[in-house]
């Protein structure tokens, strides 16, 4: 078993050759690709692309670089979707204060609402966190959610050991195949493998030997795993056993 734990197939860059794009990841092994939806108009592309292909699964959410385009309405939206479709998370959701802090009470704002939903329908997060662990942390522990996935996971030893403590697992993927990423590199070999799940992030963050200005694609987790098992100097079906075991831990809809 091998799941792509985050993948934005239903982005723009996949419009001309989705279809081939997921069938081409299913063909070479990856068993499973959870999609999360960024915004209130996704929902129902990441639905219909679920309903088409068998080995996609859906979170949705509202994504923290797309609630200044959110409206309030669209919690009870997500909070009603989410009753009628039953997601395998809530997600993409989070806070994001790298591209800018201007937003930050209106990142708060749905991100908290949207920790209530998942606790309310008792469902796991898939999180973005970047620029921002320690407020992500804080509102976890108050929300009391049921754990999930700290996706692209770049933090502190110290930040990795409280999302473990909290039920989460740690999203590695083409981040740590750059040579210059020295610190994500001891991440990956050093925390728990039992702590890891394998993302993509397609066609998003590709991996060096795609190019930073290539399309990333949901086959790519195939090398990714093999990469983390040499930099791990480990089999690779250690790896793949896991890691799939770790997504199926935090998204048990996935079984």
């Amino acid at each position: 078993m091998l799941i792509d734990t985050h993948c934005h197939l239903d982005a723009a860059e996949f419009d001309a050759d989705r279809d081939a794009v997921a069938l081409e990841a299913l063909e070479q092994g990856v068993t499973s690709i959870v999609v999360p939806a960024v915004a209130r108009n996704h929902f129902d592309d990441v639905i219909a692309l679920s309903n088409k292909h068998k080995h996609c699964v859906y979170a949705l959410g509202i994504h923290p670089m797309y609630v200044d385009d959110a409206h309030e309405a669209d919690l009870s939206v997500l909070s009603a979707y989410v009753a009628k479709h039953h997601p395998v998370a809530i997600g993409e959701i989070g806070l994001d204060y790298f591209v800018t802090k201007a937003n930050i009470e209106q990142q708060t704002h749905y991100f908290t609402e949207q920790l209530k939903i998942a606790k309310q329908h008792d469902l796991p997060v898939i999180l973005h966190v970047r620029n921002a662990i320690d407020d992500v942390l804080k509102y976890l522990r108050r929300a009391g959610v049921k754990g999930g996935i700290a996706h692209a996971f770049n933090g502190s030893f110290q930040q990795a050991e409280q999302f473990i403590a909290l039920g989460f697992k740690l999203g590695f993927g083409g981040a740590m195949t750059y040579s210059r990423a020295l610190h994500i590199r001891e991440l990956a070999k050093k925390l728990p493998l039992e702590a890891m799940v394998l993302e993509t992030d397609a066609p998003d963050i590709p991996p060096e030997w795609v190019g930073k200005n290539g399309r990333n694609t949901p086959v790519q987790t195939v090398k990714i795993a093999q990469f983390l098992a040499d930099l791990r100097q480990v089999n690779v079906t250690q790896v793949l056993d896991i890691t799939s075991a770790n997504a199926l831990q935090v998204l048990p809809k996935l079984a």
